[in-house]
């Protein structure tokens, strides 16, 4: 049974000896093997030199404070949602009593982990968080061996209480705040 009218004729011509030998194939591979050979190379040596990446990209996660030192994430989840990987996780929890100065609203994450390895740098958990606690930093995520290694708490994503150990975000913010 036909199902469509469309065909195709297929004509099998037959080779001449020059394609049966593959010789004009053979020699255009060759061809542009030699004229890679005279090119500029790409590659660098990456620990001795590193390359230049563009204000927008995406590395590393971080977890931001605000002028006071006081954490800005007040668990909401909205960056779990966003996630397409699935990688976020969070715990929220009540502020007590004296630790006004830790976070600066009544509710924080306890617990906030992201799996490195689910995640793909999107950035769809910046774009989503209202209070501008999370972003994407442009330092390389190290490679490794282990599994376990990879599941980032608060101690890796949370910046330093020192003003002047804090990441410096500003063409995150700039790019984030066009859009």
């Amino acid at each position: 049974m036909q199902l469509t009218n469309r065909s195709k004729v297929v004509v099998r011509k037959e080779m001449s000896l020059a394609e049966r030998l593959y010789l004009p194939a053979i020699l255009g591979g060759l061809f542009i093997t030699f004229k890679h050979f005279f090119r500029k190379k790409t590659t660098i040596s990456y620990p001795e030199v590193q390359r230049q990446f563009t204000p927008v990209y995406r590395g590393h996660h971080v977890l931001k404070r605000d002028e006071q030192g006081r954490e800005n994430c007040t668990a909401c989840g909205l960056c779990a949602v966003a996630c397409p990987a699935e990688a976020i996780t969070m715990t929220a929890a009540e502020r007590k009593p004296g630790e006004e100065k830790m976070y600066r609203e009544e509710k924080y994450a306890s617990v906030y982990e992201i799996n490195m390895l689910r995640c793909i740098f999107c950035g769809l958990c910046e774009e989503a968080c209202p209070k501008e606690a999370i972003f994407l930093t442009d330092k390389i995520v190290h490679s490794g061996y282990e599994r376990q290694g990879f599941i980032f708490g608060k101690d890796k994503l949370v910046e330093p209480v020192e003003a002047d150990k804090r990441v410096d975000i500003s063409g995150r913010l700039k790019a984030h705040r066009k859009n």
